[in-house]
């Protein structure tokens, strides 16, 4: 553990531990004196060390995870421009993933040819200016989920390798507060080509 919030996440169970061997002690010092009460301080010991263990075992589940999450995050390979060509390795899960600078704030983003329009969530949305277009009406949008509202906005401005895009559509859904930002197909119909070729995305912008 090197950060201060896995101290203070180890700090109770540290305590709950000492505490239980001091009760399972104390259980065994009391035993011929008063037998009764040093079963019941011994029992309460064993329970304050079996929680402990196994709020530990929990902790450790939940780190090794974000830890996943983060090599996951940083293994993904990076993005390279060729001539006119914008190149996107295939990562490890997959998918095309891109970190692009949407209104001067940079956001991770699925590239999904599947998906008809770029979204982002509503907190992302908040945090990026984009509002919703009172001009334009809710739609409705099919997901896995099934079928849920989202609200349309514009982008000023979505760029990533030597792709540069103004005032993009952007839908919000607004069932649910965060999403996986997605690029569809309204942000890709307007480059020059696309193609995938050997695990790799290849993204031409109209000259």
């Amino acid at each position: 553990m090197n950060s201060a919030s896995d101290l203070a996440s180890a700090a109770p169970l540290l305590i709950i531990a000492v505490l239980g061997i001091v009760l399972a002690a104390a259980g065994w010092m009391f035993e011929r004196e008063h037998p009764a009460r040093a079963s019941v301080l011994r029992r309460s010991g064993y329970l304050c060390l079996i929680t402990a263990f196994l709020l530990q075992v929990g902790l450790l589940a939940i780190q090794a995870e974000k830890s996943d999450a983060a090599l996951e995050l940083n293994s993904r390979p990076k993005v390279t421009v060729s001539g006119s060509e914008t190149i996107i390795p295939m990562a490890s899960d997959g998918h095309f993933w891109v970190e692009a600078e949407v209104n001067g704030k940079t956001v991770e983003f699925l590239i999904d040819t599947g998906a008809t329009y770029t979204g982002v969530g509503r907190s992302q949305a908040a945090t990026l200016g984009i509002r919703p277009d009172p001009q334009e009406t809710p739609i409705e949008l099919t997901t896995a989920n099934g079928i849920i509202t989202a609200t349309i906005g514009r982008a000023d401005s979505l760029r990533f390798g030597n792709i540069d895009v103004r005032g993009l559509e952007v839908v919000v859904p607004q069932e649910v507060d965060k999403d996986t930002q997605v690029i569809g197909m309204n942000l890709l119909s307007q480059l020059a080509s696309w193609r995938v070729e050997e695990g790799k995305l290849i993204l031409v912008p109209k000259r």
